[in-house]
C-alpha cells in the first residue's frame, strides 16, 4: 500500500533511557512502514537540554504553539544522583514542567480500557480523567536551604512601588524554605477548560483542593471555578444532565476509591501529578493512560503518562531483552497522528490512529502482553517481550490495512 502523506508536521520531542528505545522501535515497525512521517524534530535527550542549557526545550514548545500539535517522548527529571551520572552542567527543570509553563494549558489524563484487564479496585467500571493544571505550582518554586537562624519573609513589591510582607518562618536553625506562585488567568483558563472538556465528554466534572488550610492559594481555585460554574456554565450543565462539584481532596480520594469511576477530576498541577499515577496504576498500569494538554490557543501535545523505566534501560544496555509496555508512548503518537489528520481534514490518517489503538487492544485481548499486564489478566499468559508485544502488533495492523 501507498504510504499515508502529512501535510503539515508535528512536533517530535524525543526523550530518554528505556522509553527512547521504545519511542525508535514504534517509529521503526509501527508509523514508517505505514505514514509518510511529518515531522520537526527536537532532542529532549538530558545530554542534549545540557549542551544547550536547555534552550531545545523552549524551542519545542515554541514550536507546538506554532505547529498546533505535539507529540513527547518520557524524559529525565533531573536530581543529584542524575547530575552526577550524566556529569551536567545544572539540576534542570523538568522539561514538562518548561512546555507546560509556555503553552499554559491542562493536561488530561485518561486510563486506556481494555477487554480482559482487571482493575485493582474491582468497582471502578469506568475511566477516570485527571484533568491536570499545567502552570507553575511546584514545578516553578523558588527554593533556598537556609544554612543557619533568621527570618524568612514573603515580600511582594507592586509595580507602583507598594509592597505586602508576611513573615513565613522566624528560623532558629537550618531548614529549608519554598515559594511558588500561581495566576488569576491561567486558574481562569484551567477552569474554563475542564468546564469545556465535561460539556464534550458528557461526564460530571469534581474538583477538590486543600482551601482549608491554604486559604489564599487553593481558596482562589476554588473561588475560580464556583464563579465561572454559577456566571456560565451551570445552565448548560444541567441540559446536559451532568453536575459539578467541589470538594477538599481527602474527601475526594475516598469518595473516588469508593465509586464506580466516570468522572473528570480536576486537580491543582502537583496534585494531579500524583493523582493521574495513583488513578494509572489502580486501573492496572502506569503504561495504559493516555496524557494529553491541552490550551486555549487550540495546541495540542500528547505524551506517555510515566517515566523514562530506568531499571528496564539500565538491563537493556546489559544486553537483556526487558517486557516493557509502549502502550502509553504508541498512544501519545496515535493522539498526535489523530489530531493532525482532524486539524488538516486527512481522513486517511486518522483512520490509521484508530486502526493502530485498536490493533493494540486486539494484541492484549488475545494473550500477547508484556510482564505489567500479564498479572492483571485471570488467564494469566506468559509474557512476552517488547519486541515481540510490538511485532504482535504489528501483524495486526498489516492486516487491517
Amino acid at each position: 500500500m501507498d504510504k499515508i502523506r502529512m501535510q503539515t508536521p508535528i512536533v517530535e520531542m524525543d526523550g530518554d533511557e528505556m522509553t527512547r528505545v521504545l519511542w525508535a522501535l514504534i517509529k521503526r515497525e509501527l508509523l514508517e512502514p505505514f505514514v509518510e512521517l511529518n515531522t520537526e524534530y527536537y532532542d529532549l535527550h538530558l545530554n542534549n537540554r545540557d549542551a544547550t542549557d536547555d534552550r531545545v526545550t523552549v524551542e519545542a514548545a515554541e514550536a507546538i504553539r506554532r505547529l498546533r500539535v505535539g507529540v513527547k517522548c518520557a524524559t529525565i527529571t533531573p536530581n543529584e544522583q542524575r547530575m552526577s551520572e550524566y556529569s551536567l552542567k545544572q539540576m534542570w527543570r523538568s522539561p514538562n514542567g518548561t512546555i507546560r509553563a509556555i503553552l499554559d494549558g491542562t493536561v488530561f489524563r485518561t486510563p486506556i480500557p481494555c477487554p480482559g484487564l482487571r482493575p485493582f479496585i474491582p468497582g471502578w467500571t469506568e475511566p477516570i480523567t485527571v484533568a491536570r493544571h499545567s502552570y507553575g505550582d511546584l514545578y516553578k518554586d523558588t527554593e533556598l536551604r537556609v544554612t543557619g537562624p533568621g527570618k524568612a519573609e514573603l515580600l511582594f513589591t507592586g509595580a507602583d512601588g507598594t509592597t505586602m510582607r508576611e513573615t513565613v518562618y522566624d528560623f532558629e536553625g537550618p531548614g529549608v524554605l519554598q515559594g511558588c506562585f500561581n495566576k488569576d488567568s491561567s486558574i481562569e483558563n484551567f477552569a474554563r477548560s475542564c468546564f469545556e472538556y465535561a460539556l464534550s465528554e458528557g461526564r460530571d466534572l469534581w474538583f477538590s483542593a486543600k482551601d482549608t488550610i491554604m486559604k489564599q492559594y487553593d481558596g482562589l481555585f476554588k473561588q475560580t471555578f464556583q464563579r465561572l460554574y454559577d456566571e456560565e456554565y451551570r445552565e448548560r450543565f444541567q441540559a446536559a444532565g451532568i453536575t459539578y462539584f467541589y470538594t477538599l481532596i481527602d474527601d475526594a480520594v475516598a469518595r473516588i476509591v469508593r465509586s464506580n469511576g466516570g468522572m473528570i477530576w480536576a486537580l491543582k498541577n502537583y496534585d494531579g501529578d500524583v493523582m493521574s499515577d495513583m488513578i494509572s496504576t489502580a486501573f492496572g498500569s502506569l503504561a495504559m493512560m493516555t496524557s494529553v494538554l491541552v490550551n486555549a490557543e487550540g495546541c495540542y501535545e500528547y505524551e506517555a503518562a510515566h517515566g523514562t523505566v530506568t531499571q528496564h534501560y539500565y538491563r537493556w544496555l546489559r544486553g537483556e531483552h526487558t517486557s516493557t509496555n509502549p502502550v502509553a508512548t504508541i498512544y501519545a503518537w496515535t493522539g498526535a497522528l489523530r489530531k493532525r489528520g482532524e486539524l488538516d481534514g486527512n481522513e486517511a490518517l486518522c483512520s490509521f490512529a484508530d486502526k493502530l489503538e485498536r490493533s493494540v487492544l486486539d494484541t492484549i485481548a488475545d494473550g500477547t502482553v508484556t510482564g505489567d499486564l500479564a498479572v492483571l489478566m485471570d488467564s494469566h499468559p506468559a509474557p512476552v517481550d517488547s519486541e515481540t508485544f510490538i511485532g504482535a502488533i504489528r501483524e495486526k495492523l498489516e492486516a487491517s490495512l
